[in-house]
């Protein structure tokens, strides 16, 4: 029977507690989000989606084509100018995801005989860049610099290290100093994953590169979401000219991919306009963020500290974490579920994000909650 193997696959997630569901949210849910990537709360400010809505009006509903046609209107072009100008960077170019951002970062920046090092921890958009690209990857040990150099040393051919800035799992942030320094002892790119430090690291939220002052280096190389602390959707890349010229007539997710809808990019660029004016919003996150994992820790939970604001809570099992996550639900709370095979290390978790916009008392009550239904 035509997929007939489906169904033993299913059976087997069913055995192993995991199956994953969709679950519509209403416009107007009555939970607690502490679930969603909404970090500084912009999604639904009136300039976000007055943004979104005027662009619509403007440009259409969708962009008509891919960007090399006619999918390119001139709010993109403003749009690409102004991040590449806020992140510190000579030029950007936007697409229609942060994922298609990365495959066409890795795909396109690892010809064939190149070395693409790429670390443990990376988000699957990065694993997939790898295992499409024409060069050879090799993993190596998580947030481990050493283990980048000395993988670049076994190889004389084009080469670069693949990362996230800030890990999506646990919200630990990489060694940025340590793995350019590495890169550059061997005359190697470095192209990082900057969606969960846009918006709450550097200056005024200029991203984990600004931060450690790689910003605008000709060897680096830095992709971004608009659908987090951006509050809508889409992807960018961030690079030197040169490389976003490369980008526009080699990568295959820019060339073949219909571009970002006119209302994404106005939102985003809404977004970043109103963090230029209000850049306390990123110090407000990550405070929101330590105070959160400072009160899980004294409840006596396991939680990681955070580097951004992403708070991981560790869970006895696959199981128990689903459970735990519908029994927040349950009282109130919307939180993340991380588990296998999404989490590399095998350890579930519940996934907290630490919103700018969440107050004292919405805080109490998701620590309360979470402490009284624990397994």
């Amino acid at each position: 029977m035509a997929f007939g193997w489906i169904d033993e696959q299913a059976r087997a997630r069913r055995r192993a507690g995991l199956v994953r569901t969709l679950r519509p949210r209403p416009a107007d849910s009555p939970l607690l989000d502490l679930a969603s990537n909404d970090y500084l709360g912009l999604s639904r400010h009136p300039e976000v989606t007055e943004g979104a809505a005027t662009a619509a009006r403007t440009w259409g509903g969708g962009s008509t084509g891919s960007r090399l046609v006619t999918g390119t209107t001139e709010l993109h072009t403003e749009l690409e100018r102004e991040l590449a100008e806020f992140c510190g960077f000579e030029a950007a170019l936007v697409f229609s995801s942060g994922y298609a951002a990365n495959l066409a970062a890795v795909t396109a920046l690892a010809p064939h005989d190149s070395l693409i090092v790429s670390d443990a921890g990376n988000h699957a958009s990065l694993i997939d860049g790898c295992r499409l690209a024409r060069g050879t990857t090799q993993v190596v040990a998580h947030a481990d610099p050493d283990a980048v150099r000395k993988a670049l040393g076994t190889h004389d051919g084009p080469a670069v290290a693949v990362s996230d800035t800030v890990f999506s799992v646990d919200g630990d942030a990489a060694p940025l100093a340590g793995l350019a320094a590495a890169c550059r002892e061997h005359g190697a790119g470095l192209v990082v994953d900057d969606a969960h430090g846009l918006g709450v690291l550097g200056d005024g939220g200029r991203g984990a590169p600004y931060a450690v002052g790689l910003a605008g280096a000709e060897d680096v190389v830095v992709t971004v979401t608009l659908s987090k602390s951006l509050g809508s959707q889409g992807g960018a890349v961030l690079g030197p000219a040169r490389v976003i010229d490369h980008l526009v007539n080699a990568a295959r997710t820019f060339i073949f991919d219909t571009g970002l809808a006119p209302a994404a990019a106005g939102a985003a660029l809404a977004a970043l306009r109103l963090l230029r004016r209000e850049p306390e919003r990123a110090a407000r996150a990550r405070a929101v963020a330590a105070e959160l994992h400072d009160r899980l820790t004294a409840a006596g939970l396991e939680a990681v500290r955070p580097d951004a604001a992403v708070v991981s809570v560790r869970a006895p099992s696959p199981e128990e974490a689903v459970q735990w996550a519908a029994d927040c639900r349950s009282a109130g709370l919307a939180v993340g579920c991380f588990r296998p095979p999404s989490v590399p290390d095998g350890i579930s978790r519940l996934r907290l994000t630490a919103r700018a916009d969440l107050s004292g008392a919405e805080l109490d009550r998701a620590v309360r909650v979470i402490g009284e239904t624990r397994p």
